[in-house]
């Protein structure tokens, strides 16, 4: 179980840093037309990954406790598979939800600026 714990520490570590990364240098220009400021955009960028790694550290920590006992080296990948499957769909859902937010953000934004 150790090893198991340590590998999905490992893979969950990385996971977190790269899409991190990616989030946050890839999202700049959809925020920066959702608020249409760059500054706020910029501000906003750092709040969502700060956003990020505390919800993902989080998951991660809450999901070493929650499963069963691997005996065998089948129970060990499926435990894995499990927790980090369920880490990821979390954090999917997640940023569906922020990019819905900011598309209506936008929306409302260039409505206003319409009227």
């Amino acid at each position: 179980m150790t090893i198991a714990y340590l590998i999905y520490l490992a893979v969950m570590l990385l996971v977190t840093v790269g899409v991190g990364r990616s989030l946050f240098k890839n999202g700049r220009a959809f925020l920066v037309d959702a608020f249409g400021d760059e500054a706020l955009a910029d501000s906003v960028n750092h709040f969502l990954l700060a956003g990020f790694y505390l919800v993902n550290l989080a998951m991660v920590a809450f999901a070493l406790h929650v499963g069963g006992r691997a005996e065998k080296l089948i129970d060990v990948i499926e435990l894995l598979g499990s927790k980090i499957g369920s880490a990821l769909l979390v954090l999917g859902v997640m940023h569906l939800l922020n990019l819905f937010a900011f598309t209506m953000w936008h929306q409302i934004r260039v409505h206003n600026r319409a009227t």
